[in-house]
């Protein structure tokens, strides 16, 4: 999936410890450490605006997306 977490950059740009932002967001470090890496299957809208608010920041900054023809092909779509 060409979806990529950016939450690291952030996290140095901005000279903070991972502890203490998932202590300010209210998430465990292995929940915040497993979305870090990318191996979430998904966010919830409100921790990704607890995210946002803690690092100043908005939902692009802690996503990139990388274009792939393959994520319009549904499951089982054999037709491309």
């Amino acid at each position: 999936m060409p979806v990529r977490v950016t939450l690291d950059a952030l996290i140095v740009a901005r000279g903070i410890k991972a502890r203490d932002l998932a202590a300010e967001v209210g998430l465990s470090e292995t929940q915040l450490s497993l979305f870090r890496s990318g191996k979430v299957k998904g966010i919830r809208f409100s921790t990704l605006a607890r995210l946002c608010a803690a690092l100043g920041c908005r939902p692009g900054d802690l996503l990139d997306y990388g274009y792939d023809p393959a994520d319009l092909t549904l499951p089982g779509d054999d037709s491309l």
